[in-house]
């Protein structure tokens, strides 16, 4: 969901608006748009810097899909263009063959006429982009890939917490996810004010929630959790200061961030997050906000790894499930 070119906009009097129109075919069991579910057919293509694609990161994982669906990373910047493989030998994906990820969204689309976004799923043997619908991609991943999951895959979206999991994912990406950025991007003090008064109004509700659960819904790990996470591990990171987030930074909410640190010190979290390469691409990337392009130093990361005491609130992380083993070497997390 992270654009190399316009699908992030402002509106009249400077509110932040998202284009959310995504290629909308679907990979399934039964290949009912025509892409089967097939293992080693696609490719997923992400950037660790993205919190959409962190999403599909973390599924991926979560899920034991790394040997059925490979993994093409962009690095952090990108220009008006694409997204690119600038961390690949000769800066070309070596399964695609291909410098920049628009060249997959032109192979189908001659015309696409928007931004070039990660995630992207991309069909290898025809080089074409399938999709980009990164809110339906990581469903998708859990409901349609099940014959390729690993055994003690947990369960992320339960038939019996759908509903509850669809509500809470409604005001997360509302009013969080989309709310950082509805704060960073405003174009007037109006807007922007407004902006931070919805986001830390659902900060708080969340950390209500949470200070009685261990989980968002149920008791133990699903998609709600990975949606709020990706936005919470960027948050004191780029998103206090950068987007002008700052009543209070997360390590300053009791609840959320021991909440976050809960997931992030998870097998499948923690391991998919490369805080230099979300630093890169917040600062250097967005030249309307930090047009000195200057990436800070800061700040202190360590307590990510300190103890979090959400044990206590119960719960199991992977309900009946396991948790999943170590990532392959190619795709360790540099210093992680």
């Amino acid at each position: 969901m992270e654009s190399s070119g316009t699908t992030e906009t402002s509106a009249e009097r400077g509110a932040f608006t998202r284009d959310t129109n995504y290629i909308g075919t679907r990979i399934t069991a039964d290949g009912r748009d025509g892409y089967p579910v097939e293992p080693g057919r696609y490719r997923l293509v992400a950037a660790r810097a993205c919190p959409w694609a962190n999403r599909t990161l973390i599924v991926r994982r979560l899920l034991g899909l790394e040997d059925a669906l490979s993994l093409g990373l962009c690095g952090p910047t990108h220009d008006e263009r694409s997204w690119t493989f600038d961390l690949d030998p000769g800066e070309v994906d070596p399964v695609l063959g291909i410098h920049f990820l628009r060249d997959a969204y032109l192979a189908r689309f001659p015309d696409y006429p928007r931004g070039i976004t990660v995630p992207a799923i991309v069909d290898v043997p025809t080089g074409q982009v399938v999709t980009n619908d990164y809110a339906q991609m990581t469903l998708d991943f859990t409901t349609e890939w099940t014959a390729h999951h690993r055994p003690g895959a947990p369960e992320l979206y339960p038939d019996a917490l759908r509903d509850e999991i669809d509500e809470v994912n409604r005001l997360v990406y509302s009013e969080v996810n989309n709310g950082v950025y509805r704060c960073g991007f405003a174009g007037g003090q109006a807007a922007y004010e407004a902006a931070y008064d919805r986001l830390f109004t659902a900060l708080d509700q969340l950390s209500e929630r949470l200070s009685r659960r261990r989980y968002l819904v149920g008791d133990a790990i699903t998609e709600a959790d990975v949606r709020l996470f990706t936005t919470l591990v960027r948050f004191d990171a780029v998103y206090h200061g950068h987007f002008k987030c700052n009543r209070q930074k997360l390590a300053e909410l009791p609840v959320l961030w021991a909440y976050a640190r809960d997931l992030f010190q998870t097998p499948g979290f923690g391991d998919t997050v490369d805080f230099a390469q979300i630093k890169t691409h917040y600062y250097v990337v967005h030249s309307g906000i930090n047009p000195t392009g200057i990436v800070p130093k800061g700040p202190d990361l360590s307590g990510w790894h300190t103890p979090h005491g959400r044990e206590a609130l119960g719960g199991r992380p992977f309900g009946d499930g396991t948790p999943p083993g170590p990532p392959p070497a190619p795709e360790l997390v540099p210093g992680g």
